[in-house]
């Protein structure tokens, strides 16, 4: 039973009480979790749940807390209540770990592509510089590097 402040020592029933038409006694279970300023918690629950759903001590102010909840996805959603509202957010949960994936797949393409934009130049040693895959077979200039002025090759015994 709370006091509500009035000077006559009135007393206010909790909304469990109040919905239920009995009397609000100093120890009532609900009370605690069924405030007179919430009436809408109880009628909810009591909507969805009933009354005589009360559990252990200890557990009740989770229990109390849990059962609102509940019960308020039920009105927002009938058929799937709660199970609606985890469905929902593990969709959300899949398609931002797919955009992630992408992202993150996006962000090794990109270093990838930074890697080849800044790779040495090919390899010089003295001066000379080797080119990387350049074609010879068709260069006319290697045909004559083995011959000499007069048309002699220089390998030959």
């Amino acid at each position: 039973m709370r006091r509500n402040g009035h000077s006559h020592g009135a007393v206010s029933p909790c909304a469990a009480c109040k919905l239920l038409r009995r009397k609000c006694v100093e120890d009532c279970v609900f009370a605690p979790y069924f405030p007179a300023k919430e009436p809408y918690k109880f009628a909810i629950v009591h909507k969805i749940f009933g009354a005589s759903n009360v559990l252990s001590e200890n557990h009740r102010s989770d229990a109390v807390n849990s059962i609102v909840y509940e019960a308020n996805a039920r009105v927002q959603d009938p058929v799937y209540g709660c199970v609606g509202i985890i469905s929902s957010l593990q969709r959300q949960l899949e398609t931002l770990q797919t955009q992630l994936a992408f992202a993150q797949a996006e962000l090794v393409h990109m270093k990838t592509l930074h890697r080849i934009d800044t790779k040495p130049p090919p390899y010089m040693a003295s001066g000379i510089s080797f080119p990387a895959n350049k074609d010879l077979s068709n260069d006319v200039d290697m045909a004559f590097a083995y011959e000499n002025g007069a048309g002699e090759s220089l390998w030959s015994c």
